[in-house]
């Protein structure tokens, strides 16, 4: 019987994780496309530049390093991440990997920062409404809220990074490369369990 600490999810396979995450990828990039057919909306341009690539990998580091922190410092945020994270990248190899940075980071950009945000307004207003809804994305449950708090963070920052660049290339990379150094080190800490 789960208790309120340690909720049972029903595991997931290769498979529907996979089919889920390019389902998900696809419904973010078709409800983009609604959105623009129906609002003048002046998305915020991608710049190819090392200067935005550099930032964004910068972005990234910083919210994996704090993302660390607060596992070690929250334990309601490490259970829900553990439980998450246990739920989505156990079934993954690590080629797939490259799927849960890529899929994610390019379809919820373009809603949230390269879509919602400029239609709700390029200012801190619009941050934080485009962040909150970007948190809401990862509820997957009420013992999982401190999950919800942490990507509603995590958004913000990556809505600041829109805002003060002008480039969706910089959330872009720092959402995929972020994506990748969390699967990857979780993966790695299960073999060192495991072995």
């Amino acid at each position: 019987m789960p208790t309120p600490t340690q909720p049972q999810l029903e595991p997931l396979d290769r498979t529907q994780v996979l089919t889920a995450m390019g389902i998900t990828a696809l419904v973010l990039l078709i409800a983009s496309r609604f959105w623009l057919a129906f609002d003048t909306v002046d998305m915020l341009p991608v710049s190819v530049r090392p200067s935005a690539v550099g930032l964004g990998v910068a972005l990234a580091l910083g919210i994996s390093l704090a993302s660390e922190g607060a596992y070690r410092l929250w334990p309601a945020y490490r259970t829900s991440a553990d439980t998450y994270l246990a739920l989505v990248i156990k079934p993954l190899t690590w080629v797939d990997l490259i799927w849960l940075g890529l899929l994610p980071g390019l379809s919820e950009e373009l809603l949230f920062r390269g879509v919602m945000l400029p239609a709700i307004g390029l200012n801190w207003f619009g941050v934080l409404v485009s962040s909150l809804c970007f948190g809401v994305l990862h509820y997957s449950g009420s013992q999982q809220w401190s999950y919800v708090v942490w990507a509603t963070v995590v958004g913000a920052a990556l809505g600041a990074s829109a805002l003060l660049t002008g480039n969706l290339l910089v959330p872009i990379v720092a959402h995929i490369v972020t994506n990748l150094i969390s699967s990857s080190t979780w993966k790695l800490k299960q073999l060192e369990v495991s072995g």
